[in-house]
C-alpha cells in the first residue's frame, strides 16, 4: 500500500487563498485564553478549497470546553458553520483571528487516531476530510452527552483525589486503574485444518499484529464464518486489545452478533450501524469513546470507531459493493481498515467464502498470509457441486443447455425436498424484468420515454401489468415499431415468476420468496422452496438440502471487468449455505463451461483469485494498478486531465461519453457526461491523488469550469 502524503503539507495550488475569517476586528475587545489561545478547526464544508485547517482564537469563557476533538461553531464569510476543533496551539501565522463562536458539544468525539485516519482516507481517495468525517462521527444526541460528561467529571475527580492522597502519603497513588475487561472464552479451535491459522491465532493472543486472508467454508452452524471471526476476536481480546469487525449488511451483522454472544463476555462489545437509529447508535459510540467497550461490530461507518488500543480489524466479504460508501469520496471499508491497520499497528483479517482480487494482491505481495482449508477438510465441509454443462450431464440431457431449469436440477430439488429446504438463486427480482417482441425479438420499449418494458403483478394480485421500468407508465396497447406485432415474450424471468412456476411444479411444498424489499434473514428448517435473488439468500439453521444456481450465464455476461469474480462470489456465498456432501448436500449450477464454474466445482476460490490477479497484472488493470475516473462535461474533463501534468507512468484513456447514456438534443445541457480513466502504479499513487485534490481545490476556489467528479478505485467504471 502506498503511503499518503504528510497531512501537514499545504496544498501547493492553494497558496495565496486567505479566508476573510482570519481577519478579526481589532476593536472587538474579546479576552482570549492565556494558554494555547489558537484553535485549529476543520470546517464542515463540501467545498474542496475549504479542505484545510483554519485558525481561530479561543475566548477566555470557552477555554475550559474548547478542547481538541469537540464540535464547534465558527464564523466563516458571514455564515455560521460547524466544525471540529483539531488542536490548540500557542501561535498562528495570522496576527488577527476571529474568536470561536460557540462550543456546542463539549464531548471530544474526534480522537487523534480518527482525524489522522480521515486525512489518510481523504488523501487516498482524492476527497476532503470533511466528507470522511461525516461518516466517521455519528450525529449528536444532546441528551446522551449530559450523562457522558457527568461520568467523565466523576472519573476525573476520583483520579484527582487519588493523586492528592498519594502526594499526602496515603495509600492511593496516581490515577485509579480501570478494571480489566472480563476474559473471553474462545473454545475449541474452529480453524482446524487451515494452513497458518494456528500461528495467526497464537500471535493474536500474544499481542502481535499478523495479517491474513481467510477463505471460509460454511455459512451456517457452529463452524460457520461468523463463529470463526468471533473466535479470532476472542483471541485478540485475550491480549487486552480491542477489535473492529465490518460486515456488508444487517443480516450478516445479526449473525456476527449471535456468534459474539457465545464467546465474549456480556457488554464487552457494541454494534455501530445507522439502522439502529441516532439514539442507540450515539449511545454505543459514546461507550466506545469512553473506553468502556473495546470491541465494535457494524457496517461501513464502524471502521472509524474510536476503539482504544486497537489490536485487530476484520472485514467480511470485501467483494460486496455494500462496503463502498455511496457519497464522496466513495471509500471502501476494506481500504479504510487497511489504512487504520498501518496507522495503529493492528492485525488484519480479510475473510470471505471467495477471495477478491484486492485480497489476492495482499497475499501475492506477501503482505498477508492465506488461511485456506486443506483439500480433505474442504471436501468434508462443502456440498457436492454439479454443473449441467458437464459432458456427462449433457449426454444424459441434451437439452440441458437450453432449459432454464434442466432435468437434473429438477430431480435434485425433488429428492432434496424430502430432507429439508431447497435454495433457488435467481439473478433478478420482479416478475419479468425484460420483455421483447414475440415475432422479431426486438426489445420492447415505452412509447413515452423509450425505457424498457417489464411485467409485474398489480399489488400482489393475479393481474399482470406491463409497465415501463423508467417512468412507470402502463402499456396497454403494445405494438412493435419494427414489425407491428402486438404480443410480447419474456427475455428474463425474475424471482416472482420463478416462485410461481416452482409452486406449480411442486404444489404440495411451500414456496418462500426473498427478494427486493422483502428479504428474509432465516427460514424454517423444514421442506420448502426458497427463491432468492443474489445476495438475499436466507440462512437455514441446519443448512439447505440442496441449492439450484440459475441464470448463471446472465451473471457472467454482464459488461464488467469483475463479472466473473463477482459471480463466483455470489455462487460460493449461496453454496456455503448447503449441507456437506456427506449429509447429502448438493449444488446444481446451470451455466456454460467457464473458469468460474470449474472453480466452484473444485471449491477453489484461492486458485481462481490467483489466476484472475495474474491476468490483470499482465494487462495492468485494477487492482494490479490503481484507477481514477474523471467525470463531467467533455471540455472540463479534458482540461482537468491536461492540467494535472501527470507522470509518464500514468495511462490516460478518454475522454469518452459514458456508456448507456442517451444522446442529448439541441440543448447543450442535455449532452451526455464524459469520462476519462487514469491508470497509475501504486508507487506514484500518492503523487497522483494529491495532484487531483489540489487541482479540484484550485478550480473550485477560482470557479473554473464546471465541477469534475473524481472517483478513485471505482468497481463499476470498467
Amino acid at each position: 500500500m502506498e503511503q499518503p502524503p504528510e497531512h501537514g503539507v499545504q496544498l501547493s495550488l492553494l497558496g495565496g487563498f486567505v479566508g476573510r475569517e482570519r481577519v478579526a476586528d481589532p476593536h472587538s475587545g474579546v479576552e482570549l485564553a492565556r494558554e494555547l489561545p489558537v484553535a485549529r478547526v476543520v470546517i464542515d464544508s463540501p467545498l474542496p478549497h475549504l479542505d484545510r485547517i483554519f485558525d481561530y482564537s479561543v475566548p477566555k469563557e470557552l477555554d475550559a470546553v474548547a478542547q481538541p476533538g469537540v464540535r464547534v461553531r465558527v464564523k466563516f464569510s458571514g455564515q455560521d458553520l460547524n466544525g471540529f476543533l483539531v488542536e490548540r496551539v500557542g501561535e498562528s501565522d495570522s496576527e488577527r483571528l476571529i474568536p470561536l463562536a460557540r462550543v456546542y458539544s463539549a464531548v471530544p468525539v474526534l480522537t487523534p487516531h480518527v482525524i489522522e485516519l480521515a486525512r489518510r482516507v481523504a488523501a487516498r481517495c482524492a476527497g476532503t476530510v470533511a466528507d470522511v468525517l461525516r461518516v466517521a462521527v455519528p450525529p449528536r444526541v444532546a441528551s446522551l452527552e449530559k450523562g457522558y460528561l457527568k461520568v467523565a467529571a466523576e472519573c476525573e475527580a476520583a483520579m484527582a483525589a487519588g493523586t492528592a492522597a498519594g502526594n499526602a502519603g496515603g495509600q492511593v497513588s496516581g490515577p485509579i486503574p480501570a478494571e480489566p475487561p472480563p476474559a473471553a472464552h474462545p473454545g475449541a479451535s474452529l480453524f482446524s485444518g487451515y494452513t497458518h491459522a494456528e500461528e495467526f491465532l497464537a500471535e493474536l493472543a500474544m499481542g502481535a499484529s499478523p495479517k491474513a486472508v481467510l477463505s471460509a467454508l460454511t455459512g451456517f452452524g457452529p463452524g460457520s464464518w461468523h463463529h470463526q471471526i468471533a473466535q479470532a476476536v476472542a483471541y485478540c481480546q485475550l491480549s487486552g486489545r480491542g477489535a473492529i469487525v465490518v460486515v456488508p449488511d444487517l443480516r450478516d451483522l445479526d449473525l456476527v452478533d449471535k456468534a459474539f454472544k457465545a464467546v465474549l463476555p456480556a457488554d464487552s462489545y457494541v454494534k455501530l450501524t445507522a439502522d439502529d437509529g441516532p439514539t442507540l447508535r450515539y449511545d454505543n459510540f459514546l461507550r466506545v469513546l469512553s473506553g468502556d467497550v473495546r470491541i465494535v461490530i457494524g457496517t461501513r461507518s464502524a471502521a472509524y470507531a474510536p476503539v482504544a488500543d486497537l489490536g485487530l480489524v476484520c472485514c467480511w466479504d470485501d467483494g460486496d459493493e455494500l462496503h463502498i460508501e455511496r457519497r464522496a469520496p466513495y471509500q471502501h471499508s476494506r481500504d479504510v481498515l487497511l489504512l487504520r491497520s498501518e496507522a495503529e499497528g493492528a492485525a488484519v483479517l480479510m475473510a470471505g467464502h471467495s477471495r477478491s482480487c484486492e485480497s489476492q494482491r495482499l497475499v501475492a505481495t506477501g503482505w498477508a498470509m492465506p488461511l485456506v482449508a486443506q483439500r480433505t477438510v474442504a471436501r468434508s465441509a462443502t456440498a457436492r457441486v454439479i454443473s449441467t454443462a458437464d459432458s456427462f450431464e449433457q449426454e444424459r440431457d441434451p437439452l440441458a443447455a437450453l432449459a432454464r431449469l434442466p432435468h437434473r436440477a429438477w430431480e435434485t430439488a425433488r429428492s432434496a425436498l424430502a430432507a429439508g429446504p431447497v435454495l433457488v438463486q435467481v439473478a433478478r427480482t420482479g416478475y419479468a424484468p425484460a420483455l421483447a417482441c414475440q415475432r422479431c425479438r426486438e426489445v420492447a420499449r415505452c412509447t413515452n420515454c423509450t425505457g424498457p418494458l417489464m411485467q409485474s403483478r398489480a399489488d400482489g394480485s393475479a393481474q399482470i401489468l406491463v409497465t415501463c421500468r423508467w417512468c412507470g407508465e402502463a402499456e396497454t396497447h403494445f405494438s412493435c415499431p419494427t414489425c407491428g406485432n402486438q404480443t410480447l415474450r419474456a427475455i428474463t424471468v425474475g424471482a416472482s415468476r420463478t416462485a410461481e412456476e416452482l409452486g406449480r411444479a411442486f404444489p404440495s411444498v411451500p414456496v418462500i420468496s426473498s427478494s427486493g424489499d422483502h428479504i428474509k434473514a432465516v427460514v424454517p428448517d423444514r421442506p420448502a422452496i426458497v427463491v432468492a435473488t443474489v445476495g438475499a439468500e436466507p440462512v437455514a439453521l441446519h443448512g439447505y438440502a440442496a441449492a439450484l444456481l440459475l441464470d448463471g450465464d446472465s451473471l457472467l455476461r454482464r459488461e464488467s471487468l469483475r463479472s466473473g469474480e463477482d459471480t463466483l462470489r455470489r455462487w460460493m456465498n449461496a453454496a456455503a449455505l448447503v449441507r456437506p456432501a456427506k449429509d447429502g448436500g448438493t449444488v446444481v449450477v446451470t451455466a456454460e463451461e467457464s473458469v468460474e464454474v470449474a472453480a466452484l466445482v473444485r471449491w477453489d476460490p484461492a486458485g481462481y483469485a490467483e489466476r484472475e490477479f495474474t491476468l490483470r497484472h499482465e494487462l495492468m488493470l485494477p487492482p494490479a494498478v490503481r484507477i481514477a475516473s474523471l467525470t463531467g462535461d467533455e471540455a472540463d474533463v479534458a482540461a482537468f486531465a491536461a492540467a494535472l501534468d501527470l507522470p509518464e507512468a500514468v495511462r490516460v484513456i478518454g475522454p469518452a461519453p459514458l456508456a448507456g447514456t442517451r444522446q442529448g438534443g439541441p440543448d447543450p445541457d442535455d449532452a451526455p457526461p464524459y469520462r476519462t480513466l487514469l491508470f497509475f502504479p501504486y508507487a506514484i499513487a500518492g503523487t497522483v491523488t494529491a495532484a487531483m485534490r489540489s487541482l479540484k481545490a484550485a478550480n473550485a476556489a477560482r470557479r473554473v469550469g464546471s465541477p469534475v467528479q473524481v472517483r478513485c478505485d471505482g468497481v463499476d467504471v470498467i
